[in-house]
């Protein structure tokens, strides 16, 4: 009997014992880092509310409660019951009975009403139905991506469940070292920005954290070396997605060509939005003629192996890491991960990319952390003169620059990354019109972006509160407003827009690297009565930073393999204070107001000039030991 055996038994033999006799307790598994009860008394189960939570703080794990296969209502019966005990408000659009696991997938419009206070209404509907209750958000704006991913998923239960049991059993083996030690390597975003990837290692464990491309460039992440992929995809135990962009995500399905087969652990929402993403980074590829560097199956793959984590959930991750993600207010479902290591032996926390104030998307960056010794801390706006504009007056600037080109007659480009930035322009630009700050006239949303929207309203509890409370009512939700336009007719929709009437186009990619802002440029370039702004952060060595250097004349693909030069003639406009990323005082105000303040900060996704003036800068201010990596350096804290 291997260890792991040995464990679950006494776990069975634990819980049988503190449970009440009239309770059965049939089997006991690991599922990733849960607990599995499974039990021939369901409806017992849930009348002791307390149950499972004194469970939980017995065992220091979590719980979930499933029946015995063998003693399951029938699901018509079991969809009377489900339904007499949630009430109508909560919108119910579909049920989905799953008797391998006797759990019931409840979608509804208000999963709220479905919960209840304190759980109350899914501790009812087990009482009454005996099957344990899941629930999920009926998305306010159709999303073909969230759809895809929980049939996906639906289709993939029994194998999924295989891949739980693996994983679990791999969290909970027993420990094979005596030795105790903490280590980072650097994989990339070390000196510059893009392909984010580090190795955080233990005598036990080896997580990746990140796996991003880079923006303009070819470079991928150092992942052939022995601390990652080198010595086998076998290698890494885990993987943690800090947020969806592609900087971070893109190479993450990549794993899984060469033999990768364990755990992605992230939000729900970065489990979306990766998939989104990811599939349209190929998408681009196909039609620009370059090889993808993997497949679709490989996405497909990646989202199978994902065990996503709400903010503030400690989770076991192996048998000497926890792991608990926390809000990083960048883009939705942005996480800062803190990794806390052996017995009490060591903390480490990766900021991912942070924005410390709240945005009109969501609340600003936890910093508040029960330890911290080491923070992996982003540097994009590090340098000593990079502070952005106050909010408010770049939402002025925004609408001055929109009234100049519409009183010319001429139409507002934006590129905007499809994901954080164009839903933060949304929502300024519907106040403006509803407040009659700029003229009311449609806004059309080019690429990905309807589609990263509607998947914003499908989880609205990683939103700003007050966005939140107002996504809950149709007739309030900003995302709705009849000014918005998803542009899904290709060219001839295209060229219509560009000799119409004025006119905001929000377009992908936000850094001019290809997709449709391209196509946008060869209709609204040559017209110097437009003008082109600039919302976001331009990395260098792409089209957008030399547009917004001041290239007058840039390539356009004809097809073939072959490209024009194409003159500019439209006005190009810079406006600071939208970007998702903290500026160097919110930077600096992260550090300063953190709890616990760290030991030691690794300054990184910066340039050079960044990531050295913000180091040089926490050190000489608060007396921190501070590091500007080069890539491929690795660091021993303990």
């Amino acid at each position: 009997m291997s260890a792991v055996d040995r464990q679950l038994e006494e776990l069975h033999e634990t819980i049988t014992e503190a449970v009440p006799a009239d309770i059965s307790v049939t089997e006991v598994k690991y599922e990733g880092p849960e607990l599995v009860v499974y039990t021939r008394d369901p409806k017992r189960f849930a009348r002791n509310g307390d149950l499972i939570r004194d469970l939980a703080s017995q065992l220091r794990k979590r719980i979930t409660v499933r029946p015995d296969p063998a003693v399951l209502s029938r699901p018509d019966k079991a969809r009377e019951a489900v339904m007499r005990v949630i009430p109508d408000e909560a919108g119910v659009t579909d049920l989905d009975f799953h008797e391998d696991t006797g759990e019931v997938v409840i979608e509804a419009e208000k999963p709220g009403l479905v919960i209840g206070r304190h759980g109350s209404t899914l501790r009812e509907i087990a009482q009454e139905a005996g099957w344990t209750p899941e629930v999920v958000r009926t998305p306010p704006i159709e999303s073909s991506t969230v759809s895809n991913v929980r049939n996906f998923l639906k289709q993939q239960r029994e194998e999924r469940r295989d891949i739980l049991e693996r994983v679990g059993r791999q969290i909970h083996r027993e420990k094979m070292s005596d030795e105790e030690w903490v280590r980072i390597t650097t994989l990339g975003c070390s000196r510059e920005v893009g392909r984010a990837a580090f190795i955080l290692s233990t005598p036990e464990t080896r997580i990746l954290v990140d796996a991003g491309d880079k923006p303009g460039s070819d470079d991928v992440p150092y992942l052939q070396v022995p601390e990652a992929l080198g010595a086998g995809a076998t290698n890494i135990d885990a993987v943690v997605l800090t947020h969806a962009h592609l900087d971070h995500s893109a190479l993450v399905p990549l794993l899984f060509k060469y033999g990768y087969d364990g755990p992605i652990y992230t939000t729900e929402p970065t489990r979306d939005l990766m998939g989104l993403l990811t599939l349209d980074y190929l998408d681009v590829a196909a039609k620009e003629g370059r090889t993808p560097p993997y497949d679709s199956e490989m996405v497909r793959e990646a989202i199978n192996h994902t065990i996503p984590l709400e903010y503030g959930d400690v989770t076991d991750i192996a048998p000497d890491i926890k792991l608990t993600l926390h809000n990083a207010g960048h883009i939705l479902g942005s996480s800062i991960s803190h990794f806390h290591i052996g017995d009490g032996l060591y903390n480490v926390a990766f900021s991912g990319d942070i924005h410390y104030e709240d945005t009109r998307l969501f609340n600003g960056a936890v910093n508040d952390f029960p330890r911290v010794e080491t923070l992996v801390l982003e540097s994009t706006y590090g340098g000593r003169n990079d502070y952005q504009t106050d909010q408010a007056d770049a939402e002025a600037h925004l609408k001055e620059v929109i009234n100049e080109t519409v009183e010319q007659d001429g139409k507002v480009l934006i590129p905007a990354f499809a994901v954080g930035r164009s839903q933060e322009i949304m929502l300024v630009l519907e106040e403006a019109m509803r407040k009659g700050e700029i003229p009311e006239m449609p806004i059309h949303l080019d690429g990905m972006i309807w589609e990263a929207t509607a998947i914003h309203t499908t989880y609205p509890e990683y939103l700003r509160d007050d966005l939140r409370d107002r996504i809950f009512h149709d007739d309030k939700n900003p995302f709705l407003a009849e000014q918005f336009n998803q542009v899904d007719g290709g060219e001839d929709e295209r060229q219509d827009i560009a000799d119409g009437d004025p006119a905001i186009i929000l377009s992908t990619s936000g850094m001019v690297t290809g997709g449709p802002i391209m196509s946008w440029l060869e209709h609204l370039g040559p017209d110097p009565k437009s003008t082109m702004v600039f919302v976001g952060y331009q990395a260098q060595g792409t089209l957008g930073r030399r547009i917004q250097s001041g290239w007058d004349e840039i390539p356009i693909s004809s097809g073939g393999g072959r490209s024009e030069r194409l003159s500019l003639e439209v006005d190009v406009e810079t406006v600071d204070g939208f970007s998702g990323h903290a500026d160097r005082q919110g930077l600096e105000d992260f550090v300063k107001t953190m709890n616990p303040r760290p030991e030691k900060i690794l300054c990184v996704h910066g340039d050079e000039r960044s990531t050295q003036e913000l180091s040089s800068a926490l050190y000489h201010k608060y007396d921190i030991r501070t590091f500007a990596p080069k890539n491929l350096e690795t660091f021993r804290f303990v």
